[in-house]
């Protein structure tokens, strides 16, 4: 069985047994691999805490027919600890771990998307800004990155130069009055300046956002991410917006 060593964020945890775990994670090198760390359930485990939801570890497995094996652990950024007392960058921590855990496959390299998980854990973790935006902002990027860039400002189906004020999420975004289908609806031109500041990473806007525009685009923001992934993110209901 080959040794390796990779960067992980812990995405989720499984009890196996009386004393080990299941762990997921997203590697910066292998992509998503599913690990059992044995014995880390016991309160003389070397490395129980440090392969908890969303702490970025240094990890060494071995390599397994259809599971690895821990052998080693060292923390690399404690965010699981300071996410969790705060509860709603909590929740928006939950959401982006299940977000992840959806839109990467086993043992398929995925760098882009675990550097932006890890980069919105830090936000998260270090309050830089507010976390209903961090968790939006991840997910708009997220979606780009596996291949579903929303538009916010040019038609998504002809490609007109925009601003437009009807969005469609099965068309890809904003669309031109000529290509609007039926039942789009007409968010407010703030809310999709909004999302495209955050698509771009374009904090200083985003930050000076009204609040009503915030809960307008995270509605967009979730009916666009269940599209693409036929189903919905359950812990995204647990989220608190301000």
């Amino acid at each position: 069985m080959p040794l390796y060593r990779d960067e992980a964020i812990v995405l989720r945890t499984h009890k196996l047994g009386e004393a080990d775990r299941i762990i997921t994670m997203l590697t910066r090198r292998r992509g998503r691999v599913r690990a059992v760390a044995k014995g880390v359930r016991r309160t003389k485990s070397r490395f129980g805490s440090r392969l908890e939801p969303g702490m970025v570890v240094d990890v060494q497995c071995y390599e397994g027919r259809s599971l690895d094996t821990v052998t080693q652990a060292e923390t690399l950024a404690p965010y699981g600890g300071s996410i969790a007392r705060d509860y709603t960058s909590y929740t928006a921590a939950t959401a982006m771990l299940e977000t992840a855990l959806q839109l990467t496959e086993e043992h398929e390299p995925q760098t882009q998307q675990y550097l932006l998980l890890t980069g919105a854990l830090r936000s998260l973790a270090e309050h830089t800004h507010d976390p209903g935006l961090v968790l939006d902002a991840y997910l708009v990027r997220a979606l780009a990155v596996a291949g579903w860039a929303p538009s916010f400002r040019d038609c998504a189906k002809c490609g007109a130069p925009g601003p437009h004020r009807a969005f469609n999420v099965q068309s890809g975004g904003a669309v031109c009055p000529v290509c609007r289908p039926p039942g789009s609806s007409a968010p407010a031109p703030e809310t999709l300046e909004l999302l495209a500041a955050l698509l771009c990473g374009d904090w200083e806007p985003a930050d000076a956002s009204d609040p009503r525009h915030r809960r307008q685009g995270s509605g967009l923001v979730a009916a666009f991410l269940q599209w693409h992934l036929e189903r919905g993110v359950r812990s995204l209901r647990l989220v608190e917006r301000g």
